[in-house]
């Protein structure tokens, strides 16, 4: 009882057990959750990021960038978003400079998607990264949703979207940038190195 309603203290536990019929005093119920390591209700009403997660999976959205390095040495931003609940994941889009503007477009186009497609959520998760812009929040905010930000230097809090990158890095890009190596090739006698992708 303690664990599924943390609101609830020694005294409110011990009502419900005598309503069930079990016959016992209330210092009982207070040795007992002590016993079994279970803090008093003034802490465990303190929602853990966990019981948000837990609660609340089928109505949240995450979001964030990972990179990717293409054949040219360029750099590649990849935007997307996950559904907590199903690991649905929307493709926002692709560019080598993602500034705000591109990342509100790259909103508004997801929001018009999901409306489309009959999908509500009530709150997405993204970093504190400086690509997501107030304009950005705004867009998700016109539509009722709530953003809610990780802490500073915590990926873990945004872990559904962090497993997603790293199996597209294992199963995908990893494997890709397996396949061609790049050697160096010295030019009028090692003045000038030159670079270039072979078979592995």
């Amino acid at each position: 009882m303690a664990q599924e309603n943390p609101r609830w203290g020694n005294k409110r536990i011990h009502g419900e057990l005598v309503k069930l019929g079990f016959d016992l005093d209330k210092k009982t119920v207070w040795n007992m959750l002590k016993r079994n390591g279970i803090p008093p209700s003034t802490r465990r009403s303190r929602s853990s990021w966990c019981t948000f997660l837990k609660h609340y999976k089928e109505q949240i959205l995450a979001c964030d960038f990972f990179t990717v390095e293409t054949i040219t040495l360029k750099r590649l931003y990849v935007l997307f978003f996950i559904e907590i609940g199903s690991r649905r994941v929307h493709f926002a889009g692709i560019t080598t400079n993602p500034n705000g503007f591109w990342t509100t477009q790259q909103a508004r186009q997801l929001v018009w998607k999901l409306g489309e497609m009959k999908r509500t959520f009530r709150f997405l998760i993204h970093d504190r990264d400086t690509k997501f812009t107030r304009s950005f929040d705004n867009v998700f905010r016109s539509v009722g949703i709530e953003i809610v930000r990780t802490p500073f230097r915590t990926p873990q809090a945004n872990g559904y979207a962090e497993r997603w990158v790293r199996s597209v890095r294992q199963e995908s890009i990893d494997r890709l940038n397996k396949e061609g190596t790049i050697v160096r090739r010295e030019v009028l006698g090692g003045i000038i190195h030159d670079y270039y992708r072979c078979a592995a």
